[in-house]
């Protein structure tokens, strides 16, 4: 089974991309020893994306691993807010506290008729040979002004999909899954793996 490394440690991402790419060996920055922080400081997804694949391809060549890096970005893009809090959306309100950024972005809607939105996954595939490709997934949905269903990750709990007619928050795993910006580039990798 063909090994390939994730440029993560997020426990939630790892088991999402494992449980699309079964057919490949999935692994983690621990398991290769990488601990140094990534500084994602990019001004879109994919150069975010792209820091954090390198960062990992440059450290493989210096211990003399052989394996392509998958990295991803990812955030949500409201449109009546000219895409924010976009690459900005884990720290939207100055931290990295989710109800903090869900209060501020229902006080950024609160007086927008507009408040379609769009979550973006942008993933880069940095081969061994130093070769770069990359895809990008889409969910579209709404902004609610009130928190429905589980608070515990993100803006699932005020983001309503319209796949699956309820927020993320409402959804389950699997549910979300079949929809997410995530799970849709991830579909889009295996086409170029």
């Amino acid at each position: 089974m063909k090994k390939i490394v994730l440029a993560s440690n997020n426990k939630h991402k790892i088991q999402e991309f494992k449980s699309i790419l079964k057919n490949y060996d999935i692994l983690t920055l621990e398991d290769i020893g990488f601990f140094q922080e990534i500084e994602e400081n990019g001004d879109s997804f994919y150069e975010n994306a792209f820091i954090k694949a390198k960062a990992v391809h440059d450290f493989l060549v210096s211990k003399g691993m052989d394996y392509d890096v998958i990295a991803d970005d990812s955030g949500l893009c409201v449109n009546a807010l000219d895409g924010q809090p976009g690459i900005y959306s884990a720290r939207y309100a100055g931290n990295h506290n989710d109800q903090d950024n869900r209060n501020k972005l229902r006080f950024e809607l609160r007086e927008k008729s507009d408040r379609s939105a769009y979550f973006q996954c942008q993933i880069v595939l940095y081969r061994m040979d130093e070769s770069v490709e990359s895809v990008v997934g889409k969910t579209n949905g709404v902004i609610l002004l009130e928190e429905r269903g589980k608070k515990d990750f993100g803006y699932d709990c005020i983001f309503y999909s319209n796949d699956l007619g309820k927020t993320f928050g409402e959804a389950s795993e699997a549910e979300k899954d079949s929809v997410s910006h995530r799970g849709r580039a991830i579909q889009e990798l295996i086409k170029i793996l």
